[in-house]
């Protein structure tokens, strides 16, 4: 997974819940425009919803791991209180071959943050699990097996600690994996993902969030 220099945090504020989208190519919409992400398509899917989002906060970038993502998030003195936060991460930790162990103590950490930008709330969180990129064009030639079992395995790591701390877990690995073969469902580099394959993965997040908006 490449670096990319795309700015974070990207801000676009408006009327409506406030929202905050942390994690890596996946959320920033590498290979998508901005309009397509989707927190963004989240943000305005609710609008018909009893609670609105705002067009979210997303501090996100293409290559990033759990470590750099904390690190962004700690060097952006961002003090704000969100509605609801969004945490989409560890496909860059995967893909680098970093350990199990690692993303666990990582990403336990990076809940505890999301949960700090909800104003402590653990229920206003949500994170998604890993998409497998090992069903994308780009992995053509490679271990599809050995990547999807991988992903697999930090999921699962990713679903105990939601599960402990009382936040919503999303699965959306499933509709990447219906994704292959369907060239419209990928972004023109054929790792990413088209804003097509994005919106069902807002339109699964969309009755999860709105439940938890809604419980005080």
């Amino acid at each position: 997974m490449k670096d990319h220099a795309a700015p974070a945090p990207v801000n676009t504020p408006n009327a409506g819940m406030p929202f905050l989208a942390l994690g890596d190519s996946y959320t920033i919409g590498e290979g998508v425009p901005p309009a397509e992400r989707w927190p963004v398509q989240l943000a305005r899917l609710s609008q018909t919803q009893p609670v609105p989002l705002a067009a979210p906060d997303i501090i996100a970038r293409t290559g990033w791991t759990t470590a750099e993502l904390q690190s962004a998030i700690d060097n952006s003195d961002n003090r704000k209180t969100y509605g609801l936060v969004s945490l989409l991460i560890g496909v860059n930790n995967q893909y680098r071959g970093q350990g199990l162990g690692k993303y666990h103590t990582e990403f336990r950490e990076l809940l505890r943050t999301a949960v700090r930008f909800a104003g402590g709330r653990a229920g206003r969180v949500v994170v998604l699990s890993i998409p497998d990129w090992g069903q994308a064009p780009f992995a053509q030639g490679q271990d599809r097996a050995r990547i999807g079992s991988e992903i697999d395995a930090f999921n699962a790591v990713a679903q105990q600690e939601c599960q402990l701390a009382g936040v919503a877990y999303v699965d959306i690995t499933s509709l990447s994996r219906a994704a292959s073969g369907d060239a419209r469902q990928f972004a023109s580099d054929g790792l990413h993902y088209s804003g097509h394959q994005m919106e069902q993965w807002a339109q699964r997040v969309l009755p999860v969030a709105q439940t938890r908006l809604q419980t005080p």
